[in-house]
């Protein structure tokens, strides 16, 4: 095959390098839902894919047709992956959790020839936005459907494909959508050059080898969990495992005791939850003050949580509140934060742990460039920016600068080493009615360092004051009255480290939810400002003017 004669330069070339070197060795532990695990070794899923590629190939598609991908995180997800690459097609990854709608949108947009069906919670609800007239690939875990094509029978329909379509570097990979923040989902268009130097220059930053494990348990749609999980794998040989369930997260984490491990804060917050369930006794809080025990106590947690091994932990997708870092730093485990968007293959700015600098992400990654507008926007440029959006050439160019620099539409600071802080997102800013702009970033990152809460909205275009919409976290267990006193506490604290024009007028407490299945988040769970705002716009002045510093939202049906 010549896996080893030359230098790889796309994941599949690193793909076959890996088979040749280590055929034998377990690469995907896929857990099942009777208990039982399926270990795929190298060769197994080289053998698989080569099969489902040749069917693929059997169905004649124009060379770089593209291919929807719909599950959730399994081994199958990413040996589809490689069939679609060997066949010489492109991957469209879509989020497990997606309606029936927007599932139509992103298969009609990137003009899909098929997809793949696999691991899903809510299929009935799904089924309806994938189109009919297009074959229908089950993975193995996909849900029951005569019109899914069973992963087993198409197997021992084909022989392996022989002649592989081996891609260029330059050649599109996949196009990833993006989670729709600011509205219609962009297809981003990224090659297998951008990914493998993304993948591999973050080896180098984690000094990742083949004895690293990995779980995979976010998305892998989202571009950072195929780069950190997916890409760097096939590059360097790590061992993945995967999450059963919600209900055995924990359970596959003590099983895969990952080595590095990437989480967004809202799972960093999940991980301190339970162990404050678990650990919460007067004695394990007495054990974490005694300088003898506070050591041992610390390995307890961690190894309960199954993150004993994490010598590398990173944190991305938001700003990671102050106060959750120093509970982990305080238990041993100190987790940086990265920074990237799917623009740029989520490589751009990475926290080292022996330099880090409080309420700063970190340096640029290697071969990245990065400076600030005269507005302060944040400009990135390196070998891993985008190929451009798919069809809308009008958008590619307004994020696109002619010198190569992504407009990430962040706004920023960078200090004198070249760390940057990260302040809000232009788009973000409003004007109060007294003419005065606020940045709500920073203000709602105040809001989120108090475990009372566990979202913040800050709103304000033309009200006389900002005020905060907040939802409280599950710790909160105290009654009314003394959450009222604590958050009216708060309050003070909050607004008086905040500039005249940023002071908010009022909290109020959301009982909502905000999922998104009520199209409050993106699949990824990231939050939509402008569906809070919509949703309480009629409100908005009446909480503020209504004298009280702590407003308690009511439902339509209850009485005022």
């Amino acid at each position: 095959m010549g896996a080893l004669s030359t230098p790889p330069t796309t994941a599949l070339d690193a793909f076959l390098r890996q088979e040749s070197l280590q055929a034998d060795k377990s690469y995907l532990i896929q857990p099942m839902p009777d208990g039982g695990l399926v270990e795929l070794s190298w060769r197994e899923v080289g053998e698989q894919a080569r099969r489902m590629a040749a069917y693929l190939t059997s169905l004649a598609l124009a060379p770089g047709s593209k291919i929807g991908l719909l599950s959730k995180n399994c081994a199958h997800w990413i040996v589809a992956d490689l069939a679609i690459w060997m066949a010489g097609h492109v991957s469209v990854p879509l989020y497990p959790n997606q309606t029936a709608d927007s599932i139509k949108q992103v298969l009609e947009h990137s003009d899909a020839s098929a997809v793949f069906i696999g691991k899903l919670d809510e299929w009935q609800a799904m089924r309806p936005g994938v189109p009919g007239d297009m074959p229908w690939i089950g993975l193995p875990l996909a849900p029951a459907d005569d019109h899914i094509q069973p992963w087993e029978t198409l197997l021992q329909a084909h022989e392996p494909l022989q002649q592989l379509c081996m891609p260029n570097p330059d050649q599109l990979a996949t196009i990833v959508y993006t989670s729709g923040t600011t509205g219609v989902p962009k297809g981003v268009m990224l090659s297998f050059g951008s990914m493998y130097l993304s993948a591999n220059n973050g080896l180098r930053l984690f000094n990742i080898s083949a004895e690293d494990r990995l779980l995979s348990y976010l998305p892998l749609s989202h571009v950072a969990e195929r780069q950190f999980i997916e890409i760097a794998s096939l590059l360097s040989g790590q061992r993945v495992y995967f999450v059963n369930s919600v209900a055995s997260f924990f359970e596959d984490m003590r099983r895969a005791r990952p080595t590095v491990f990437f989480a967004a804060p809202r799972i960093w917050e999940h991980f301190k939850a339970y162990a404050q369930q678990r650990h919460g006794s007067a004695w394990s809080q007495l054990q974490m003050k005694l300088p003898l025990l506070s050591e041992r106590k610390s390995q307890q947690v961690l190894a309960d949580l199954g993150l004993d091994r994490v010598r590398y932990a990173v944190c991305g997708a938001a700003s990671l509140p102050a106060a959750l870092c120093r509970w982990f730093a305080d238990r041993g485990l100190q987790i940086v934060e990265a920074y990237g968007m799917t623009e740029n293959c989520g490589y751009s700015h990475l926290g080292r742990p022996k330099k880090i600098k409080a309420g700063y992400i970190g340096l640029p990654n290697p071969g990245v460039e990065c400076r600030l507008t005269a507005d302060g926007e944040v400009l990135v440029r390196s070998r891993a920016v985008m190929l451009g959006y798919y069809k809308d050439p009008v958008r590619t160019a307004e994020i696109l600068d002619e010198d190569g620099f992504l407009h990430t539409g962040d706004l920023g600071e960078i200090d004198q080493e070249g760390f940057l802080r990260l302040t809000g997102r232009a788009k973000d800013i409003f004007k109060t009615s007294k003419g005065r702009y606020v940045t709500p970033a920073p203000i709602e990152a105040l809001l989120l360092d108090n475990p009372l809460i566990a979202d913040a909205c800050v709103v304000g275009h033309d009200l006389p004051q900002p005020l905060a919409l907040v939802r409280l976290s599950k710790h909160a267990h105290e009654s009314p009255e003394q959450l009222q006193r604590q958050l009216d506490t708060f309050l003070v604290q909050v607004n008086d480290g905040l500039q005249r024009s940023e002071q908010l007028g009022c909290l109020v407490v959301i009982s909502d939810e905000w999922n998104v299945e009520g199209g409050f988040r993106t699949p990824n769970q990231k939050l939509k400002r402008n569906v809070v705002e919509a949703t309480y716009q009629a409100q908005l002045h009446l909480w503020l003017v209504a004298g009280k510093t702590i407003v308690w939202q009511q439902k339509a049906e209850e009485p005022a």
